[in-house]
């Protein structure tokens, strides 16, 4: 038996078993803006490429783009956060509402701009990127508002994602009030760390850094790399002291090109190798990675199963351009074994 494998059978039952869930996703919602065209020339007036412009996109982004995984594959999903009273909040929750995503806790607060990040795209390269945000962390009645809305909403819920990108949304108050509502519930807590945010991650049922956060996190410099995992010392190190620091139930580490180490107190570490043929653009990989671990087992899967399923979602959205999602027909079509 090959134990990176969960046969096709077995994810039709999870997300069957995920549809029936519904999962909450707090944090920091933004507006992907993507401008795409062709470069043939240096501008005379500055050694920059000048871009032809070909089309433009606008997609939910940030906490708002691991709402559109969930959604993507049919489990019912409820974005909580703030916009600005501005065009982009609006157009932002236009989107959601066409992705079939809840915004009923996404709060506007005329104080800050939505978060718009503007990416420059020639010929399937990212050029550049501009970003308009806010970065103030919300007011005290905001937090109380937010507060509220998840307590209302966690009846009935699977599961709740923190989606911390460093723009304000998540303040320690916030999160401490999480944590408690969920462990009141019982209820499993996703958060993916942003280590320039310091906050207390105790409590956490999953977190899932990638490996350079992961290295922040834990306070340590990254000098060893290995293509084998197991062989380095020093990522070793850092699980195990990000394991006895914040105690997760998981801790699921990103390692791009060499796949995801999972890692559980009193258990040796697992190792799954990317599935990633090609890879055109990383851009809410990380989105991706804890929507569908979080859906998994929201539907009953195995840290195992769930960290696999999550692997091959992966490796489906970076080999296409821009912010993107799986759909079911493609996670099976990646299980299937190559020839």
């Amino acid at each position: 038996m090959n134990h990176t494998t969960v046969s096709a059978a077995r994810v039709r039952q999870i997300l069957a078993g995920a549809s029936r869930t519904r999962v909450l996703v707090v944090g920091d919602a933004m507006l992907d803006h993507f401008i795409r065209g062709s470069v043939a020339r240096i501008s005379p007036e500055a050694p920059v490429p000048v871009l032809d412009f070909e089309g433009e996109s606008f997609m939910p982004g940030g906490a708002a783009n691991v709402a559109r995984n969930l959604t993507a594959l049919q489990v019912p999903t409820e974005l909580l956060g703030a916009v600005g009273r501005d065009p982009a909040g609006t157009q932002l929750k236009t989107l959601l509402r066409d992705y079939q995503i809840g915004c009923r806790g996404l709060l506007v607060d005329a104080g800050r701009a939505t978060s718009v990040k503007t990416r420059i795209v020639a010929h399937k390269q990212q050029v550049v990127r501009i970003d308009r945000e806010s970065r103030d962390g919300l007011n005290p009645p905001l937090i109380q508002r937010l507060t509220r809305t998840v307590q209302a909403m966690i009846p009935g819920t699977a599961a709740v994602i923190v989606g911390d990108y460093g723009k304000g949304v998540i303040t320690q108050p916030l999160l401490d009030e999480i944590k408690r509502i969920c462990r009141a519930h019982g209820i499993w807590l996703s958060l993916d760390p942003k280590p320039v945010h310091r906050l207390n991650l105790a409590g956490l049922s999953l977190i899932t850094p990638n490996r350079k956060e992961a290295f922040e996190l834990a306070g340590m410099a990254d000098e060893t790399r290995r293509s084998n995992p197991f062989a380095d010392a020093n990522l070793m190190r850092v699980a195990e002291r990000l394991l006895s620091e914040f105690r997760p139930a998981v801790l699921l580490i990103t390692l791009g090109e060499l796949g995801m180490l999972l890692c559980q107190r009193g258990r040796k570490p697992f190792h799954i190798p990317t599935v990633a043929q090609d890879v055109f653009d990383v851009s809410g990989a990380g989105d991706t990675v804890i929507a569908l671990f979080t859906l998994a087992i929201a539907a009953g899967a195995s840290p195992q199963e769930a960290a696999i399923i999550s692997n091959h979602a992966a490796g489906i959205v970076v080999g296409k351009t821009g912010t993107a999602t799986v759909a079911p027909e493609e996670l099976l079509a990646s299980l299937k074994p190559r020839r």
